[in-house]
């Protein structure tokens, strides 16, 4: 396959860029390599404008974003119905490139900082974290972002990495990894090193949790070569705690790694997710909640799934130039 076939036409661009500034702030970053200056002057427009405002103006004064609406996980009690929310709210608020720094930005923070807690947890604050690694990976990577570094929790994650490089919320009953637990927990490990946290013990850590991933080929059984979940194979967005193959490359492409060919088959299964008009559609949608519907129509042209297919097909062919091979 050549891969030059399927960098962004100016077609491409023009749609994407048609969009929400969060779309927008990341193609001039990613794709187009506008001028640092008109990047952040596109990004600030996240906390004022389309999905970001929206979302920022949902939050409760009390620092949530609602129960959900009515049937939606009604297994649980009403407060961790709104923590969940307000943890896949907060991690999509992240995803669009909402600025820290920005007013709105630490508003939001001030309300989860002092209304929100595990209560079963003798009222531990909301950004100190619980119990299962899928969800402190994002607790970890949320309070790094958005505020500080938590030291406690990233030495916890660490001392929770199974030995076959992964983490799983099941563990220690479970002593083999989950793709979905480890790609939360790596990137919340990587929004911690940038936070200044970088350290040798992280790093290897990190290090170990991608061999996990690349070893497998991104999605196959290590014992069997078998896909795990056929899933995966589909691509959707918001991810929440949903590993699938594009957002691992995007993970490995964030994280600065030189591709290899244990991603090529991986990255020709994006290739072929890509419909004739040169675009990616919404594969599925998962059910977890949001008070915000950004892209709904499945099987139709998805922006979030353009971008981040695209970013990755360029950092791919940055190191391999124009052909994909193996598989």
């Amino acid at each position: 396959m050549r891969l030059h076939d399927y960098a962004p036409r100016p077609a491409h661009l023009k749609w994407l860029l048609d969009s929400d500034p969060a779309i927008r702030w990341q193609v001039m970053r990613d794709l187009t390599d506008d001028a640092p200056d008109i990047i952040a002057a596109e990004r600030s427009r996240v906390a004022t404008e389309g999905w970001g405002a929206q979302l920022l103006t949902a939050q409760s004064p009390a620092g949530h974003w609602g129960g959900g609406p009515r049937g939606w996980r009604d297994d649980l009690p009403e407060d961790d119905r709104r923590l969940l929310i307000t943890l896949y709210t907060l991690s999509v608020l992240k995803d669009l490139g909402l600025d820290p720094a920005s007013q709105q930005a630490r508003k939001m923070v001030r309300r989860v900082d002092k209304g929100l807690v595990f209560k079963w947890l003798h009222n531990r604050p909301f950004l100190q974290g619980e119990t299962e690694p899928c969800i402190n990976g994002r607790i970890l990577g949320l309070g790094a972002y958005f505020k500080e570094p938590n030291d406690a929790l990233a030495d916890q994650l660490l001392g929770e990495q199974l030995e076959d490089g992964g983490w799983n919320c099941e563990a220690p009953k479970s002593g083999r990894s989950s793709f979905h637990t480890t790609i939360c927990v790596l990137e919340g490990l990587l929004d911690y090193e940038r936070a200044g946290r970088k350290s040798a013990a992280v790093t290897k850590a990190r290090k170990r949790a991608e061999r996990y991933l690349l070893d497998r080929h991104m999605f196959r059984s290590l014992r069997t070569g078998e896909v795990i979940n056929k899933r995966w194979l589909r691509f959707s967005f918001p991810t929440f705690w949903h590993y699938d193959v594009l957002r691992g490359l995007d993970y490995l492409r964030d994280a600065g790694m030189k591709p290899d060919e244990r991603v090529s088959e991986a990255v020709g299964i994006v290739i072929e997710r890509r419909h004739q008009n040169g675009r990616w559609p919404l594969n599925l949608l998962h059910p977890e909640y949001i008070p915000l519907d950004m892209e709904i129509g499945v099987g139709s042209a998805s922006r979030w799934n353009t971008l981040r297919a695209l970013r990755v097909l360029r950092w791919f062919s940055n190191t391999f130039g124009g052909t994909l091979t193996g598989g």
